[in-house]
């Protein structure tokens, strides 16, 4: 049996290129988002899902906590919280290890994109709160919208953004050629019940990003810093 609950699966939009046969696609996510007051675009990511919890680190399972080598330095912050986080569990972005992406400017390696307490989501302005007190960045905020009123208009606005490199400047691990931004998130900006997930939080992912899912395990690698040192989680 898990200890916690695990992160759900987030929907497609159904304009977004990279999809597997097992992702979820929400067709009529239209008319979904037009019940959300206000919506945060945030950038997606190339990195493991992590949760840290009083129970400890986990990665995608919540049956027991990780031990992989890329999360020792996220563990090892951890003990240094466990005692402040009561009911919060806090979602984050590990980017610790290189998956299909190098992030050129990466300031940290560690974002938060989500917190979820008894029950509920928390807003994105309390998500940033509590990871500002965690000294944690959040993933780059895009922008905050009103409930969109033309179709076209958004779509077209979701894929000018995701032509765009994002805030780290990736390239691709492979072969270090320009990568866009892996993908963008649409989620509610105000908090909801966990029961809603699925009609609250949508996801827009670059074709061909899980080519390297596979193989960036086998033979793994840091990612640099652009300013080694200071005041981050991992001090080596």
């Amino acid at each position: 049996m898990a200890i916690s609950q695990k992160y759900g699966r987030t929907w497609h939009f159904p304009f977004s290129p990279g999809t597997t046969s097992d992702d979820r696609i929400q067709h009529d996510y239209w008319n979904v988002i037009q019940a959300i007051p206000r919506i945060v675009f945030t950038e997606k990511l190339d990195g493991e899902n992590n949760c840290l919890s009083k129970y400890g680190v986990f990665a995608r399972s919540h049956a027991a906590p990780t031990v992989s080598p890329w999360t020792a330095t996220i563990r090892q912050y951890w003990q240094s919280i466990k005692n402040d986080l009561g009911t919060l569990e806090i979602f984050l972005e590990n980017l610790y290890a290189i998956h299909s992406l190098r992030y050129r400017k990466l300031t940290h390696h560690f974002h938060v994109f989500a917190i979820r307490d008894n029950g509920r989501w928390l807003s994105w302005e309390e998500t940033k709160f509590y990871a500002a007190t965690l000294d944690l960045p959040t993933v780059p905020e895009i922008s905050i919208i009103a409930t969109p009123q033309n179709r076209s208009a958004f779509e077209a606005g979701v894929l000018d953004i995701v032509a765009g490199a994002g805030a780290y400047d990736p390239v691709n691990a492979l072969d270090g050629t320009i990568a866009t931004m892996e993908g963008l998130v649409a989620r509610n900006a105000d908090s909801y019940s966990t029961d809603d997930f699925a009609e609250n939080v949508f996801k827009y992912v670059r074709k061909g990003h899980v080519k390297t899912d596979q193989h960036w395990t086998r033979n793994w690698q840091r990612a640099g810093l652009i300013q080694e040192g200071g005041v981050y989680v991992d001090h080596q």
